[in-house]
């Protein structure tokens, strides 16, 4: 069976992820900070790595003492990411728009471009989570959104650059996903449920469920990119301010 290692393992999406590629009887390595989170997916199916996204040095030791059957990956699931905040750009934290760009962008590129090589030897597969926040502005967006817009436009220049290797890459962009990122995006467990008020939200299964359908699709198709909203979301109009 393949192999895929899904980063940002321990909640949300990335948890639902590793348990829906193990279930369908792929081998995992599964990242993420926080080792106990990580203990408690281990099986005969999933392997623990932890590490911090944003340190190149304990990507490179995690990486490099890989056990038999997890050492060859044929899939990356791109899943780490965080957004800290929702205000707007003038009233924001220097060190949380860096903590963006250092987890959302620099973490991402670094482990792509050091399992790449191997990616393409075996005409592998790489799945990016980017947003609808990547096409969609919004107030508070800033930082965060300048993020998954790098990584949905980073999938396709991957594309292209990867064009004739047999190596498919998708950038999935989904909408509102009620998970353990949005209570620590609105701050506050009140601001999350207000936030959800009257609309169903995706499910951290239903956006797995969707990664492992990309992942077994036909080897001559690639999805460029997919976007999913639940159908209680869409897009409004333009803001206008008008003085007086």
């Amino acid at each position: 069976m393949p192999t895929v290692l899904v980063t940002g393992a321990t909640a949300g999406i990335g948890n639902a992820a590793v348990e829906a590629f193990a279930d369908a009887g792929w081998h995992v390595v599964a990242t993420g900070r926080r080792a106990d989170r990580l203990e408690a997916l281990t099986s005969d199916h999933v392997h623990p790595l932890a590490f911090d996204i944003r340190d190149e040095a304990a990507i490179d030791a995690a990486l490099s003492d890989l056990p038999a059957p997890f050492g060859e990956i044929d899939l990356l699931v791109n899943n780490a990411g965080l957004a800290l905040g929702l205000e707007p750009a003038h009233q924001a934290s220097l060190a949380n728009w860096r903590t963006m760009i250092d987890t959302n962008v620099t973490g991402l590129v670094t482990i792509t471009h050091k399992l790449l090589p191997g990616i393409v030897a075996r005409k592998g597969a790489i799945i990016n989570l980017s947003s609808v926040a990547a096409n969609y502005p919004y107030p508070g967006g800033n930082v965060y959104a300048g993020t998954k817009a790098f990584v949905r436009q980073f999938s396709l220049d991957l594309r292209a650059d990867l064009h004739g290797t047999g190596v498919r890459v998708t950038s999935i962009e989904p909408g509102m996903v009620e998970t353990e990122f949005t209570l620590v995006r609105t701050g506050s467990q009140e601001a999350s449920d207000k936030l959800y008020g009257g609309v169903t939200p995706m499910t951290a299964e239903d956006i797995a469920d969707t990664l492992l359908w990309v992942a077994t699709l036909p080897a001559h198709l690639n999805i460029n990119t997919l976007e999913l909203m639940p159908v209680n979301q869409s897009w409004g109009g333009f803001a206008v301010h008008r003085e007086g």
